[in-house]
């Protein structure tokens, strides 16, 4: 995922979609909008690839890799027009929706377009499995960064559900409530390190990670924005030294 997220440095949004609350996005009117995926698609080098290109699917929320699959321009327009994930099946010779049989689709989110003009980074909400294995991605299983972007959106769930849970009674005591929990964990990892066996060090340190994470979630900053900072001073000790 890291090495991932350094190549999306690379890569140039071409489109703002409008997030609705439920995660799905508004689109304009039919006109407007099938005019601008005839525009951004002209941008688009499907003759490089024989008339398709390479399109990677990621979870708009966790980050995790989904699929790769081969959009045509056909493929790409009807994804913007429809705000679902289309392709163009090799094997099948036609246009194909991602789920049409299994009832499995994926929920466009996002669109970008790499610096080459001859692929696409798709990110989208999964309505089920992915992997026709039943499996939540087709590729092997996610990354330590992948986890941690499963942990912030199931964060993020637990605030809308109407299920009971700590996460939810946690986050109901307001962001003071939040911090108050952070510091009691924070102070629990240092004795834990000051002289306990490692497995509390562990269990610790992940009670201080989890509670931290719903801090962040509550005042709207991401935790990748966290790995940024330390990237940018990782960057910049690079250069002092």
């Amino acid at each position: 995922m890291q090495e991932f997220n350094e190549g999306h440095k690379d890569v140039k949004s071409m489109t703002q979609l409008n997030s609705n609350p439920d995660g799905s996005v508004t689109l304009p009117n039919d006109r407007t909008q099938s005019s601008s995926a005839q525009e951004v698609s002209a941008q688009i080098n499907f003759a490089k690839g024989q008339g398709l290109v390479p399109s990677v699917v990621q979870h708009a929320y966790s980050g995790q890799m989904l699929m790769l699959g081969y959009m045509n321009r056909a493929a790409f327009e009807k994804t913007l027009a429809e705000n679902m994930v289309w392709f163009y099946s090799r094997s099948k010779q036609r246009l194909w929706q991602k789920g049409e049989t299994s009832g499995h689709v994926l929920k466009l989110h996002s669109y970008h377009i790499d610096c080459d003009n001859d692929a696409l980074l798709i990110l989208a909400l999964p309505q089920g499995p992915t992997c026709h294995l039943g499996r939540t991605s087709c590729f092997a299983a996610p990354s330590f960064f992948s986890k941690l972007n499963a942990l912030e959106l199931t964060i993020k769930q637990r605030q809308h559900t109407t299920a009971a849970s700590y996460t939810k009674e946690l986050m109901s005591g307001g962001v003071n409530g939040v911090a108050q929990k952070v510091g009691e964990e924070a102070v629990e990892t240092v004795l834990a390190l000051s002289g306990e066996d490692q497995q509390r060090v562990v269990a610790e340190s992940a009670d201080l990670i989890y509670h931290l994470l719903v801090g962040l979630h509550m005042r709207e900053v991401s935790w990748q924005a966290v790995i940024a900072e330390l990237e940018r001073r990782s960057t910049l000790s690079q250069q002092q030294s």
